[in-house]
C-alpha cells in the first residue's frame, strides 16, 4: 500500500524527490501517512478535495484485496 501512495504521489507533484510516504500497520488497519513539498499540497489534495478522495478510493479497493483497512493521511 506504501509504494502505491507514493507512486501516485510522485506522478502528481512537482518535486518527486520530497515524497515521503510513512505507514504505520496495525492489526485490522492501517495508517498511511503523505507528505510532499508545500508547494505540492494543493495538487495531492485537488479541488474541493477530489484528487485527495480519489487517491483514497483506490487506497480502499486495493486494501480490500489484502482484507485489511487503509487510511490515507496528507500530512503538512
Amino acid at each position: 500500500m506504501k509504494d502505491l501512495v507514493k507512486f501516485i504521489a510522485q506522478a502528481l507533484v512537482d518535486n518527486p524527490d520530497q515524497v515521503q510516504v510513512k505507514e504505520i500497520e496495525g492489526e485490522q488497519t492501517s495508517v498511511i501517512e503523505l507528505k510532499v513539498a508545500k508547494e505540492d499540497l494543493g495538487k495531492v489534495i485537488g479541488k474541493q478535495g477530489r484528487t485527495a478522495r480519489a487517491i483514497r478510493t483506490i487506497l480502499s479497493a486495493a486494501s480490500t484485496k489484502i482484507r485489511k483497512r487503509s487510511v490515507l493521511e496528507i500530512l503538512e
